[in-house]
């Protein structure tokens, strides 16, 4: 009987890494600071948004925001001025390009947060940060009953 060959270990580290830099990165300017957007969504954003959904804590929001633009980001964009809208805006467009950079344009992020406002459906923080998750698509229906 012949012993089995050890396997060679899988990097997933230097995999990872390698398939990042490949990956396009968006770019952003605001209140003269460049922020580059992650080459997709960070799981701990993704577990934060479905944790603190109905928050309206501003430590959740901040620690939400980390993930993506760094530590004290809320309170910077706040001492600069930021608006809820500008800020409901700002998510919108990041969730987009941070999924397809390029995907959608500033105006665009603005139209569909002016839209969702009218509508009633005005961005709370944390329903900005759902709203940049992937939604799951239904399977069709048949159109007959069970």
């Amino acid at each position: 009987m012949t012993e089995p060959t050890p396997l060679d270990t899988a990097d997933f580290d230097a995999f990872f890494a390698e398939e990042s830099a490949a990956r396009p990165r968006q770019t952003i300017t605001l209140f003269g600071r460049t922020y580059t957007l992650p080459d997709s969504l960070p799981l701990m954003f993704t577990l934060q948004a479905e944790r603190v959904q109905h928050s309206s804590d501003p430590d959740d929001v901040r620690s939400m925001l980390a993930t993506l633009f760094g530590r004290d980001t809320l309170d910077e964009w706040a001492a600069a001025g930021m608006t809820e809208r500008q800020f409901g805006v700002l998510l919108i467009w990041s969730g987009a390009n941070i999924k397809a950079p390029g995907s959608l344009t500033m105006q665009g992020a603005a139209e569909l947060y002016d839209q969702q406002e009218a509508q009633g459906k005005a961005l709370a923080p944390n329903r900005a940060a759902r709203r940049s998750k992937p939604k799951r698509k239904k399977s069709p229906s048949s159109g007959k009953r069970s």
